[in-house]
């Protein structure tokens, strides 16, 4: 059997301006960098459902004047989609079979040093390794990122990837076997990924809007949930299904 992973990014990398100064948090940077991950056996199921809502709003008249349908009929981007078309996309992912696993970093000045030394990529790829690191050895995959820029970010994912498979074999004393292929590719050419773009909005409007009912709405579909650096609520900072994620139990950002 084949696991595919459906991987993007929301928030930003980035810690200070042009001169140095700390941004983080202020209008334009997020204080968070979160990377989703959708997982499936079987993606082709969703690539039709995807495509059969796309028609179906397509030809729907009481969408036609509205300035971002002919963005959402390319793919759907839960930023950029109006709140009906949000609604009907949402409506149809909880009847999907996938499942979401999402890695959460708040971003500490004195761990972007210390543990990443003030490089945006080693703050990135730590993310990847920890998304990664229990994964490889079950069984054969594919792994498709959401492209951003151009194609030369192929090989640093690539890279990260290498490194949280050489962790699991160094923690566990185990050789992994099983093989897997990465992809970097567009929402549109992979609509699977237009689904984790949704689940990455419906956290990051959690942890950033304090609007929980998008990510309510899709709780049965996230398996794992980690606050990485929310230190203070460690080791309740794991979220899963035995100890569910509410914004109530996490720190202020």
């Amino acid at each position: 059997m084949l696991t595919h992973y459906f991987v993007d990014e929301s928030g930003d990398p980035v810690f200070y301006d042009k001169v140095g100064r700390v941004i983080v948090g202020r209008p334009g940077c997020s204080p968070i960098l979160l990377i989703g991950l959708m997982r499936t056996d079987d993606p082709k199921p969703i690539r039709v459902a995807l495509e059969k809502l796309r028609s179906e709003i397509a030809a729907d008249k009481y969408f036609q004047e509205i300035p971002s349908l002919q963005k959402s009929l390319l793919y759907f981007h839960a930023k950029d989609d109006c709140p009906e078309i949000r609604e009907k996309v949402f409506k149809q992912l909880i009847n999907l079979n996938f499942k979401a696993e999402f890695i959460v970093a708040r971003k500490k000045e004195d761990i972007f040093i210390k543990r990443h030394h003030r490089k945006i990529q080693e703050f990135y790829d730590d993310m990847i390794i920890k998304l990664f690191e229990n994964k490889l050895h079950k069984q054969d995959s594919k792994i498709y990122f959401a492209q951003r820029g151009d194609r030369k970010r192929q090989e640093p994912i690539e890279n990260a990837v290498i490194k949280a498979r050489l962790k699991f074999e160094k923690k566990w004393d185990k050789k992994i076997n099983t093989d897997y292929d990465i992809k970097v590719q567009t929402p549109i050419g992979e609509p699977c990924l237009q689904v984790i773009d949704y689940m990455n909005w419906a956290v990051q409007r959690a942890f950033i809007k304090k609007e929980t009912r998008f990510l309510n709405f899709m709780m049965e579909k996230i398996s794992y949930l980690v606050d990485i650096y929310d230190f203070n609520k460690y080791p309740k900072n794991f979220y899963n299904q035995k100890n569910k994620f509410d914004l109530n139990k996490i720190s202020p950002l």
